[in-house]
């Protein structure tokens, strides 16, 4: 236990910890709205889509993440933008920006002068070099995504599950949608660090669907699906330091783990309850 303590004085791992408490924060309210208005494959549209941004980033010599999260918000607007105004099919627009962004990233990383250092980390994640610029980036974020939902919970609700009553009730939708689908971006980017381009799907999915084990309720599932992503996250960080494996994977592999513990718990739960009766 000393030992886990003792690591807190070096800055890279503190940092860590608080990256690993922010997105659990940034990627549980997100992603129990995600989940619950069956947009998964949109964020996954979103997240490949952002590779373009760190592309033209490293090309103009600009922080990756920067651009990134400008071509991540463009991509979520222009998903939406296809699907409603384009009569375009949702998966359909989603697959346009995803090959776009991924494309568009591999040209101009190949274009770059030099080698592009640290392209493995916004692919995999690497949770230990996340700088303290990120962090209060992130911090932001967590304070901005609470207000929000807080301020906008029964609007967000009627978008979410009834977006034709939402409609008749003159509440702006559209703007809505956007907004939130700009918020999902800027998480996803945010995040990116943390469990890279590949995994940053199941960090959206896997706490919320712990948490659905014991709740259906959306208010509920936030609290809980940011517990869950926090506790994975913490784990597979240590786990990942002491066993010098990549950061990002062991933190996705601690919360499948977490996952099936909890689904036999509420299955042994359940088998308790009935032979008690």
């Amino acid at each position: 236990m000393g030992t886990i303590i003792d690591l807190f004085s070096y800055d890279f791992f503190a940092n860590a910890f608080w990256a690993s408490l922010f997105a659990a924060i940034t990627c549980g309210i997100v992603g129990t709205y995600i989940v619950s208005r069956r947009i998964v494959f949109i964020s996954g549209g979103i997240t490949h889509a952002s590779f373009g941004g760190i592309g033209i980033g490293y090309f103009l010599g600009l922080n990756p993440l920067l651009g990134a999260a400008v071509f991540a918000v463009f991509s979520g607007l222009g998903i939406q933008f296809f699907t409603q105004k384009g009569k375009l099919r949702e998966d359909s627009s989603i697959a346009i920006w995803w090959s776009l962004g991924m494309a568009i990233g591999i040209i101009f990383i190949y274009l770059s002068p030099g080698y592009a250092p640290n392209l493995m980390s916004y692919l995999f994640g690497s949770i230990l070099t996340v700088s303290t610029t990120e962090i209060w980036l992130m911090a932001a974020l967590s304070a901005l995504l609470i207000g929000f939902f807080a301020l906008m919970y029964r609007v967000i609700l009627y978008v979410a599950f009834d977006e034709e009553f939402a409609k008749t009730t003159g509440l702006p939708v559209n703007l809505i949608n956007y907004l939130l689908i700009s918020l999902i971006a800027i998480t996803i980017v945010l995040n990116i660090r943390v469990v890279g381009i590949i995994l940053i799907m199941s960090l959206l999915t896997l706490p919320q669907a712990t948490a659905n084990l014991f709740t259906n309720d959306f208010k509920r599932m936030m609290p809980l699906s940011v517990a869950f992503a926090f506790i994975g996250s913490l784990t597979g960080l240590l786990v990942s330091f002491f066993a010098d494996i990549p950061s990002g994977a062991s933190i996705i592999f601690t919360l499948v783990v977490l996952f099936g513990l909890m689904k036999w718990f509420v299955f042994l739960r359940k088998k308790w309850l009935k032979n008690g009766r």
